[in-house]
C-alpha cells in the first residue's frame, strides 16, 4: 500500500489547480448553516418519529454527538489541507489512493441519487399545488435550473444556496421560537400539552428498545450533507478560516436545529398521529397549534430545503469527481474545466442524477431499488474512511507540520475510537434489521468492488 509524507503528497490535487475561488465567508458561512438544516431533517424525521414515538430525542442526541466528532475529525484534516476531494483527498494521503478511490466515487454515487430523489421530492410538493401536470416534467426544470447555475460560475452556487439557507434557518429558528412559546403556553390561543404527549400513547418508549434502534438509525442518514462545507471551503477566499469556523460552531447548530425541533415536535404533537408521516412532523406541528396557513408556509420551507439538498449536491459530486481526476482515478474528460468550473463533471453528474428519476419511473420494482439500497450506508462508509483517515494522519500532522493543526480533534486519540466504535455499533443494528440489511450488504457489495477496481489502478499506475 502506497503512502506518503505530508510535504509530498501523489498528486497534490489542488495545489495548482484552476477551480475558482468565488466563494466568499458569507456564503461559505452560511452553507455551513444551512447545510445542517437539511432534507433529510425536514422530510424524514416523520418516520423517526413514528418507530421511536418521544425517545427519538434520544436518537437524534445520540446520532448527533457521532457528527460532531466526525465533522471535528473531517475539519482538522480539511483546515490543514483544504482540498476539493475532502475526505477521499485525506484518505489517499493517510491510506494509499485505493481509499481515496473507494470513499470518492461511492460518495459520487450517493450524490448523484441523491440529486434524483431530492428532485422527484420537490415536484411532488409542486403536483400537489398545481394538480395534472407532470412531475418527470418538474424534475427537468429543477435540473436544467441547477445545472446551468452549477455551470456558470461557482459563486451563483454560493449566491443560491445563500439564500436557500437563510430561508431555512429563518423558518425554522420562528418555528422553534412558536413551539417554545406554546409548550410553554404563552401562545396566544395554545394551552401548554405539559408531558401528556411524552408520556403518554405508550410512554416515552413506545415500542421499546427496538423502535429506538430503528429511530437512531433513521437519524443517523437525517445528517448526511454536512460534508458539503470542506468541499466548498476549497474555493473560499480563506478555506482554513472558513472550514474552521464552519466545525467550530457544528455542535450548537446539531443542538438547536435537530435535537431542539424533535424535542418541540413530540412534545407539541402525539407521536402517534397519522398527520407526522403523511403531512411532515412540522407542517403537523404548525397544524396543530391552528396557525392560519404556517402549515402550507412550511411546505414551501421544505420545498427549498429540497431545491438546496439539490443544488449542494450537483456541485458536490462535481467537485468530488474533478478532485478524483485530478488525483488520476477517473476519466480525465472529467477534469476538464472552464471559467474556473468543472462543467464535464457537472454535466455527467446531472445526467447521472437524471437517469436515477427515470428508473424510479421505468424500473420502479427491480433497478431502482437496487440502487437505493446500494446507497443507504456509503455515508457511514464515508465516516469510517474520514475516523481512520485523522487517525493515521493526525500523527503524522504533528510531527511534520504541526503549525497547520488549526483545529484539533478533542481528546485524540480517545474520541475517534469512541466514533469508530459508534459507528461498528451502528453496522451491527443495521445487519439486525430486516430492512436496512438489505442496505448494508449492497452498501457493502459496492465498497467491495469500488476498493477492488480502486487497488487494482493503484497497483497499474505504480507498475509504470
Amino acid at each position: 500500500m502506497s503512502r506518503t509524507t505530508l510535504d509530498t503528497p501523489p498528486t497534490a490535487p489542488d495545489a495548482n489547480a484552476p477551480l475558482s475561488h468565488g466563494l466568499k465567508q458569507r456564503h461559505l458561512s452560511m452553507i455551513a448553516l444551512g447545510g445542517v438544516i437539511g432534507a433529510g431533517l425536514f422530510v424524514g424525521s416523520g418516520a423517526g418519529i413514528a418507530a421511536a414515538g418521544p425517545s427519538i430525542v434520544i436518537a437524534y442526541a445520540v446520532s448527533g454527538l457521532l457528527v460532531m466528532l466526525v465533522m471535528r475529525m473531517l475539519g482538522e484534516m480539511s483546515a490543514a489541507y483544504p482540498s476539493s476531494g475532502s475526505f477521499s483527498a485525506h484518505a489517499e494521503r493517510a491510506i494509499g489512493p485505493w481509499a481515496g478511490f473507494t470513499a470518492g466515487w461511492s460518495f459520487w454515487v450517493l450524490l448523484c441519487t441523491a440529486v434524483g430523489l431530492e428532485g422527484i421530492g420537490a415536484a411532488k410538493i409542486v403536483t400537489g399545488w398545481l394538480p395534472g401536470t407532470p412531475e418527470w416534467a418538474w424534475v427537468a426544470l429543477f435540473m436544467v435550473v441547477f445545472c446551468v447555475a452549477n455551470l456558470a460560475a461557482v459563486k451563483n452556487f454560493g449566491e443560491f444556496e445563500f439564500w436557500f439557507a437563510a430561508l431555512k434557518v429563518g423558518a425554522i429558528s420562528l418555528f422553534l421560537v412558536l413551539g417554545v412559546l406554546a409548550v410553554a403556553g404563552v401562545l396566544p390561543g395554545t394551552d401548554s400539552p405539559g408531558t401528556s404527549n411524552l408520556t403518554g400513547q405508550g410512554g416515552f418508549l413506545p415500542h421499546g428498545s427496538e423502535g429506538l434502534v430503528v429511530g437512531l438509525l433513521a437519524s443517523v442518514f437525517a445528517y448526511g450533507g454536512l460534508e458539503t462545507v470542506t468541499i466548498a471551503a476549497a474555493e473560499s477566499e480563506n478555506p482554513v478560516q472558513g472550514v474552521a469556523r464552519a466545525v467550530r460552531t457544528a455542535m450548537w447548530r446539531i443542538a438547536l436545529f435537530y435535537i431542539g425541533s424533535m424535542a418541540v415536535i413530540v412534545t407539541l404533537v402525539p407521536w402517534d398521529s397519522k398527520e407526522v408521516v403523511e403531512k411532515g412532523p412540522y407542517v403537523a406541528a404548525l397544524d396543530h397549534l391552528g396557525i392560519p396557513g404556517a402549515g402550507q408556509l412550511m411546505n414551501v420551507v421544505v420545498f427549498v430545503a429540497l431545491l438546496s439538498a439539490m443544488n449542494a449536491n450537483i456541485y458536490g459530486s462535481s467537485r468530488i469527481a474533478y478532485s478524483l481526476v485530478e488525483r488520476g482515478q477517473g476519466p480525465k474528460a472529467l477534469g476538464r474545466v472552464s471559467a474556473g468550473v468543472p462543467r464535464v463533471a457537472v454535466l455527467v453528474s446531472c445526467v447521472f442524477g437524471f437517469v436515477c428519476v427515470l428508473l424510479s419511473y421505468w424500473r420502479p420494482d427491480d433497478v431502482f431499488p437496487w440502487l437505493l439500497n446500494m446507497i443507504g450506508a456509503v455515508i457511514l462508509v464515508v465516516w469510517i474512511f474520514i475516523a481512520v483517515s485523522q487517525l493515521l494522519l493526525r500523527r503524522r500532522v504533528e510531527r511534520e507540520a504541526p503549525e497547520k493543526l488549526v483545529v484539533r480533534m478533542w481528546l485524540f486519540p480517545a474520541l475517534t475510537w469512541v466514533a469508530l466504535a459508534g459507528m461498528a455499533t451502528i453496522f451491527v443494528l443495521m445487519a439486525r434489521q430486516p430492512d436496512t440489511r438489505v442496505q448494508l450488504y449492497s452498501t457493502g457489495g459496492m465498497t467491495l468492488f469500488l476498493a477492488a477496481v480502486g487497488y487494482a489502478w493503484q497497483r497499474a499506475r505504480a507498475a509504470r
